[in-house]
């Protein structure tokens, strides 16, 4: 067995070094070896990062009409509804006073009724489209907002809880009563 080996070390010993170095492939180190069909799932066109349309009215079922609408037209679209919600209203006093006097003839109470649908995965050449398309159809006292997603903004759609508070608050009490007996 090793005198096999040691003639077939002896032969390739007779090939000159410069014909061994051409029958092997050569090898390029530099790039790595992607698959094809990771190229195919990058989008066609760039995509726009996570955005919100907001739509306030004072008029709350025309809101919620065109809510539902715009869902139905960006499904169409093929864009994924992330999340629909509503926010908490606002409310806005308005006193009518009689002419050149400080008496009150009137106090209204108006509420402004706001609803977010945030939407993704939405391609560069169909934004504007879309956009134009709730524009179109946009109906009479409504006002229509898009911009890009932040956690700061949804945070606000969140209603803080009075005991929660409270409770937090008598925490950090108890915590600072403790800290100050422990440096006495």
């Amino acid at each position: 067995m090793a005198s096999h080996l040691f003639r077939r070390l002896t032969a390739l010993k007779s090939i000159p070094r410069a014909n061994l170095l051409n029958n092997v492939p050569s090898m390029s180190y530099s790039k790595i070896y992607e698959p094809d069909y990771l190229e195919a799932l990058k989008p066609k066109y760039p995509l726009y990062p996570p955005l919100v349309v907001r739509i306030r009215s004072h008029d709350f079922p025309i809101l919620e009409s065109y809510q539902s609408w715009i869902h139905k037209v960006a499904e169409a679209m093929d864009f994924d509804m992330e999340d629909s919600y509503p926010m908490p209203a606002r409310e806005t006093k308005v006193t009518r006073y009689k002419h050149k006097s400080t008496v009150v003839d009137a106090q209204y109470l108006l509420r402004m009724y706001e609803r977010d649908l945030m939407i993704s995965n939405v391609p560069s050449i169909r934004l504007p489209i879309f956009i134009r398309v709730l524009e179109a159809a946009l109906p009479e006292g409504v006002i229509l907002d898009i911009e890009e997603y932040s956690q700061e903004k949804e945070n606000y759609r969140y209603i803080p809880d009075k005991q929660l508070l409270d409770l937090k608050q008598e925490l950090e009490d108890i915590q600072k009563s403790k800290d100050n007996k422990s440096k006495k």
